[in-house]
């Protein structure tokens, strides 16, 4: 999917482990660069995750409706409880 990389930047306030910037910034000469792409992968693989639990939904309702039209719901049996 990709983000819009001619958006605009602005300046984000996060709170990051002190050690962990001295490290990365050793091994990134742009840290900022660098951390955008890790979050823009990051953001691809939850997007992707979250659509294909939609996906896997949506295949198991449309899988279950006919024996639910078929056979009716344990709540048609036991509703008036």
């Amino acid at each position: 999917m990709g983000y819009d990389r001619a958006a605009s930047k602005r300046p984000v306030d996060m709170t990051l482990n002190e050690d962990l910037v001295r490290r990365a910034r050793r091994l990134t000469p742009d840290l900022s660069e660098t951390v955008e792409r890790l979050l823009g992968a990051f953001v691809d693989e939850a997007e992707a995750r979250a659509a294909n639990c939609q996906q896997q939904i949506a295949a198991h309702i449309a899988a279950s409706n006919p024996f639910i039209e078929k056979y009716g719901t344990l709540a048609d049996e036991f509703g008036d409880l």
